[in-house]
């Protein structure tokens, strides 16, 4: 196993920032490279990360090397990353598992794939670009590691102690089973979202008011809607047997609450939302962070300065903020930060914003 000293990100958008940003925090050498310029400019000022004009100068003497490319792009970034990196654990963050692996073994040597071990962080949000970039983006996450029948057993040791390293949670799991997994908890939902958006829109035609009765409800379930057109188009494609699936189930199971509905079964609709309820309530509620910190959830008003108030009151408060995120849009009247503090400070913390009128929950 080698420790990670020296880390190159190839792709500085949110997620590859991020992990920069989180590698740089436990005192890792972050280099990075990004098509653009400009990002990886605004990325470099965001995570500490030097930006490299070049990914074969950003992979020089690297220890492992991420790639963050768009999904399309993956396999030929991963495979310019094992031949600039030659001694280096080559990683990607693709959210389609199988299909990156399949192109990146068709492309390269046994020997080259050795070093070469899939992954996917599931974090992330609906915004995209480095300037939305935190290192909280992966505290607790579960990061998921995929290895092949050719990836040597080092690689990912070294992989699963970064991981653990930066604050996330290495979880190991066959391509297959990932993408089959994450098209039901992941990519359904977007598929979901994206739905209802199109039928509000739709029905904004002739009814131009249907958008202003629009609640919390509907605003946190089409949230998603907000992401990135061409990025979801990609996924969707590359995982479209598995997407097929859960689209085919959902189809199923919504066929078969309106045949309740239809028939007013009153009693099968309350145990299918109790039964929908109970599972709800059985997701975890806390994500595992790195150790002495604690992490807040604050609702703020969706007005000019409030942010401000926040922080203020924190600082009047004598502290010291480790990080800050805002994790959920500004819609339907509020925002959503998640707060890192130092687990000392968690109770000065609390105190002061509720003394403030704010209303923290405690998540780790």
């Amino acid at each position: 196993m080698t420790s990670v000293d020296r880390l190159a990100v190839i792709g500085t958008g949110l997620i590859g920032t991020s992990i920069a940003a989180a590698a740089s925090r436990v005192g890792c050498d972050v280099f990075g490279w990004d098509p653009d310029p400009q990002v990886a400019q605004i990325a470099s000022e965001r995570s500490g990360m030097r930006a490299e004009p070049t990914l074969v100068k950003a992979c020089e003497g690297a220890d492992m090397v991420i790639v963050c490319a768009p999904l399309g792009e993956m396999a030929a970034s991963v495979v310019a990353a094992l031949a600039a990196a030659p001694a280096a654990v080559v990683t990607d963050v693709g959210s389609v598992k199988a299909h990156v692996m399949d192109e990146v073994g068709a492309l390269v040597e046994g020997s080259q794939m050795a070093r070469f071990v899939g992954g996917h962080p599931m974090g992330g949000s609906e915004r995209s670009g480095p300037e939305h970039a935190s290192a909280a983006l992966v505290d607790g996450i579960v990061w998921v590691i995929t290895p092949s029948g050719q990836t040597a057993p080092t690689t990912v040791d070294t992989l699963e102690a970064f991981v653990t390293r930066i604050g996330a949670q290495p979880v190991r799991m066959d391509p297959a089973r990932h993408d089959r997994l994450v098209a039901v908890v992941s990519h359904l939902p977007q598929i979901a979202a994206t739905t209802l958006m199109g039928i509000a829109a739709t029905e904004e035609a002739d009814e131009p008011q249907i958008l202003l009765l629009a609640a919390g409800g509907f605003r946190d379930l089409t949230r998603l809607a907000a992401s990135n057109p061409k990025l979801w188009s990609e996924i969707l494609l590359a995982n479209r047997e598995a997407i097929l699936q859960a689209i085919d189930m959902y189809s199923a199971e919504l066929s078969n609450l309106r045949a309740m509905i239809d028939t007013a079964r009153a009693d099968e609709v309350e145990q299918a939302f109790a039964t929908a309820k109970e599972a709800r309530l059985t997701l975890a509620a806390k994500p595992q962070v790195r150790s002495g910190v604690a992490v807040f959830q604050v609702p703020i008003p969706d007005r000019p300065g409030a942010l401000a108030e926040l922080t203020s009151a924190l600082a009047a408060g004598q502290v010291n903020i480790e990080d800050l995120q805002i994790v959920h849009s500004s819609e339907g009247g509020r925002g959503m930060v998640h707060l890192t503090v130092s687990a000392a400070s968690a109770d000065p913390a609390a105190e002061t914003l509720s003394a403030r009128g704010f209303d923290p929950t405690r998540l780790a």
